[in-house]
């Protein structure tokens, strides 16, 4: 991964082939103290997990995809929890037929190249889970 600080507020990352998308974008956010912000990118992906949550059952469901993939739309928040950073992300790709798929992301591989913009936020945003939904929500 390299990144450029383009101002106070605004990052501009690429995540390289092999790379972990979370796990750079955690390691960034620790770096450089990002409490709170947002994140939008494209690029290509080898291998994703994705989610969906079951409002019900109050737990995730995910599926494995592997093999050549565009990004066509990762979006996610940047918030903490317990003192550590939290994200919340999800995506959409498309695979070699041009079929469209996403939910909630686990992990994402890098199959190229990801490009994304992060941009910070002032200020902090805390998250505790909330035993009625099942879900790490947000904390005012």
């Amino acid at each position: 991964m390299e990144y450029k600080k383009i101002d106070d507020k605004h990052y501009v990352i690429r995540i390289d082939k092999d790379e972990e998308v979370l796990s750079k974008i955690t390691e960034l956010c620790d770096k450089e103290d990002i409490k709170c912000g947002s994140v939008v990118g494209l690029g290509a992906a080898s291998y994703v997990k994705v989610g969906l949550f079951n409002t019900v059952e109050k737990q995730y469901h995910s599926k494995e995809f592997s093999g050549p993939m565009e990004i066509t739309s990762l979006i996610g928040n940047i918030s903490k929890m317990d003192n550590k950073t939290y994200l919340h992300f999800h995506i959409n790709l498309c695979n070699e037929e041009m079929n469209v798929f996403g939910g909630h992301l686990n992990e994402c591989i890098i199959g190229a190249t990801c490009e994304l913009v992060l941009t910070k936020l002032d200020g902090d945003v805390l998250r505790e889970y909330d035993s009625e939904i099942g879900l790490n929500l947000y904390k005012f």
